[in-house]
This record gives structure tokens, sequence and C-alpha cells, in this order.
């Protein structure tokens, strides 16, 4: 959504596609290269290296534009593309120009918004839904906050404080069991302060003594809320499974913690 209030959507498409273009023009063979064989057969479908590069961009252009095909009229897309690139001029002033793309970037944000906020509803609605029958089942604990978790394996070590830094494995998946993250996506365990994490997380792993497993299904409230990034979404209710593998020494955690870095966050990072 961000991306629409940076610049015109557009322009981004195009400037992708003009990436793509210049990264295949810097791995083509050098000229008067022995062609290979797969680029025999492409050559063979158009009647010159022009004709064949325009066809790249073209295409392109057309998937990064593919969002937006049903709001532009095609043709005067391509009308606008051949006066451009003929150096006719445009019929609008680089103000009228401006006034357009501003308009058009509201629009783009104001349909974002509103599916954001239609998807927030659904979320919260389900992760409800989901909740308050989860409770219900064997073995699963629900504390003052909402928070629910069940042990899967019980540890005999110590317990870590709000303060201390933490190593841990970890998967988290929403509650239609899709995967978002897991430490082993980032090599290996996660070391991070238990102070800097959703509250689901920080309330949650103090329950755990280390060497424990336990499965906490963390309603959307004390997860990321409405600022739930991508792959997560608004109003999300997550599920976690975590081992407590052990807590840091402080002169180690200061010198050595480091956190995952899935969906562009932390997996549990404070929002």
């Amino acid at each position: 959504m961000t991306q629409f209030l940076r610049k015109s959507l557009i322009a981004t498409a195009v400037v992708g596609a003009m990436t793509v273009a210049g990264a295949a023009f810097a791995q083509a063979p050098a000229a008067g290269a022995a062609a290979p064989a797969a680029n025999k057969a492409i050559d063979a479908k158009f009647k010159s290296e022009k004709e064949k590069y325009g066809y790249l961009v073209g295409t392109k252009v057309g998937e990064n534009l593919a969002q937006i095909k049903d709001e532009v009229d095609q043709a005067a897309l391509v009308a606008a593309l051949q006066e451009s690139l003929k150096g006719v001029k445009p019929k609008l002033t680089p103000d009228e120009l401006n006034q357009v793309n501003q308009e058009f970037m509201q629009k783009h944000q104001a349909a974002a918004m509103a599916k954001r906020a239609e998807e927030a509803k659904k979320n919260q609605a389900d992760g409800d839904a989901f909740l308050a029958k989860n409770k219900t089942k064997a073995g699963v604990k629900t504390t003052d906050s909402g928070l629910q978790y069940e042990v899967v394996k019980e540890g005999t070590g110590a317990k870590p404080k709000a303060t201390d830094t933490v190593k841990v494995d970890y998967l988290g998946t929403k509650i239609d069991g899709t995967k978002f993250d897991a430490s082993a996506d980032h090599g290996g365990p996660a070391t991070f302060p238990l102070n800097g994490v959703i509250p689901g997380w920080t309330e949650g792993v103090q329950l755990m003594s280390t060497g424990s497993k336990y499965k906490f299904y963390v309603p959307a409230k004390l997860a990321y809320g409405e600022n739930g990034p991508g792959p997560i979404g608004p109003n999300a209710t997550l599920i976690f499974e975590v081992t407590l593998l052990g807590i840091e020494p402080p002169a180690s955690a200061a010198g050595t913690a480091k956190t995952p870095q899935p969906v562009d966050k932390p997996a549990a990072a404070k929002q």
C-alpha cells in the first residue's frame, strides 16, 4: 500500500520491466558469439533482434501492469506509449499528469485500505471462532489475557523472565495451517530478548521450563493486531510451536544475540 504513496504504479511497473530487460541484455552473449541452439529457435520466431527485444520488454511491462489492466484503457495506454517513443507532445502538461497520477494513487490506496479492513474483519471473526472452539479441547489452557497453550513436552530446566534472552526453535502457522515462518528457515534456533517480542510470546515463553515444547494459540490482540505483515495479515490469530532450548547468559546475549527474520520482521517481534 505504501508503494502507491511513493510513486506511480505504472512507473513502478515500467521500471521493473526495464530492470528485467537490462539484466537480460547484460547476460546476453557477446556480439559474434555462437548462439546456443535454444537461442536460434527463439530467433527464428522474430524478424530482427529489435523485434525480439521489443517483445521481451512489452511482455514484462504487460506482466507488471496486469494488476491494473481492468482499470485502464489499453488502447490509450498503447497510444501514449507510442507517442512518447516518437517524441510527440503529450496531451497533458507535467502538472496535469502529476494530478492524474495522484488521483490514480489515491484511488488505489483507498481500495487497498478497504480490502485490508475487510480482511481484518474476517480474520478477527475466524480467529474468535477458532479460539472459542479450541479452548474446549483437552489439554488446552487459557490465561487471563486470552492466550491459549498446551504442553507438548515439559522440561525440567529454569524458567525465563521477561528481561531474559532466550534461545528457541519455533514453527509459526495461521489457523488454516499455512506456515508463515520457522526458525529452521533461518538456519536454526533463534535467540532474542523476551521483552522484545509480541505479548503472546513474552507471556507464553515465561511459562516454559528450559527443555519444554509448548504450542501457543495467540489471539490477534497478543500478536500483530491490525499491523500483521503480508503473509500474516491484519487481526490474524496465530499458532506457534515453541521449544525452549536455553536462557542465554547476559554477557553472551549482549554480544551474540540475534533474531530470526521472517516476513520482513522477527517472527514474534513487536510492531
